[in-house]
Formats: C-alpha cells, sequence, structure tokens
C-alpha cells in the first residue's frame, strides 16, 4: 500500500503530511490563542481523541469556551517553562490545530516514526476516527498476531 493510498482520507492525509508549526513559548500560545479568537465562528471542529469524531461543528460559544478551558489545562499540567505541545498548520489563520495531552507526550516533535496522538484537534475539516483510521495495515496486524498466537 503506498502512502497516497494509506491516507486517501482528506482529514487523514492533512493530519498526517500537513506542515505543522509549534507553538514553542508559552507567550507565542497567548498571542496564538488572541489571533484565533477574533476568527472563531460556528465551523470548528473540536475533536477529543478516543472519543468519536464529531458529526457536526461546535457553536462559535463552544469552541471559544474550549480553548479558555484548555488553555488553563495546558498551563496547569505542562509544567515546564516552554509550550512546545499545541501545532498549527497557520499561525495567523489556522484551520487545523494540534493540541497534545500533557499527560500523554511520549514523542510528539515528529522525531519518531509514530508520535502519538494529539489529545485534541480543532478544525475546519470534518474530523473522521483517527485511531481506527491510522491502526496498521491488516497485513501488519496479522504478522502481530502470528507472532503472538
Amino acid at each position: 500500500m503506498t502512502q497516497d493510498q494509506q491516507y486517501s482520507d482528506p482529514y487523514v492525509k492533512c493530519f498526517k503530511e500537513g506542515r505543522f508549526e509549534s507553538l514553542m513559548r508559552w507567550n507565542q500560545l497567548e498571542q496564538f490563542w488572541d489571533k484565533l479568537r477574533p476568527q472563531i465562528d460556528d465551523s470548528w471542529y473540536i475533536y477529543a481523541i478516543g472519543e468519536d469524531a464529531p458529526p457536526e461543528t461546535s457553536s462559535q460559544e463552544h469552541v471559544l469556551n474550549f480553548i479558555n478551558e484548555i488553555d488553563q489545562l495546558l498551563h496547569r499540567e505542562h509544567d515546564e517553562d516552554y509550550c512546545g505541545i499545541v501545532y498549527a498548520d497557520n499561525h495567523q489563520q489556522p484551520n487545523f490545530i494540534k493540541i497534545f495531552d500533557p499527560n500523554n507526550l511520549g514523542v510528539s516533535c515528529g522525531f519518531s516514526d509514530n508520535p502519538p496522538l494529539p489529545g485534541w484537534v480543532m478544525s475546519k475539516m470534518k474530523p473522521v476516527n483517527l485511531q481506527d483510521a491510522l491502526q496498521p495495515a491488516n497485513n501488519r496486524r496479522r504478522w502481530w498476531q502470528k507472532i503472538f498466537s
């Protein structure tokens, strides 16, 4: 299976192959939220990985509340002098934002072939269940099962 075939779903393709830049410093994250808040409307999906992908967008009020709550959680639980766990496809006018869970970081900076999934994704694209979409191909599962049977 080629990579193009593997990631034929537009959401998965953007998630895996899109260009994302980290908001490395806390002040960069604060500036990012300040730029984002006026752009928020009813066209955003908020997807908590591990839950079902939302079938519909969230209200403007819900998205703004999520931003405030996630910002507080990140500050409280990522006890570092840097941020580095929020990535956006564009820092000025984002359409896709990955927010990693401070309690499940692994190697989130991309130096791993299989970095952990983020805790949350905000996007203007309708999400699909990433855990299902990114599971190993069936032949890999069969290989894995054969080893332990």
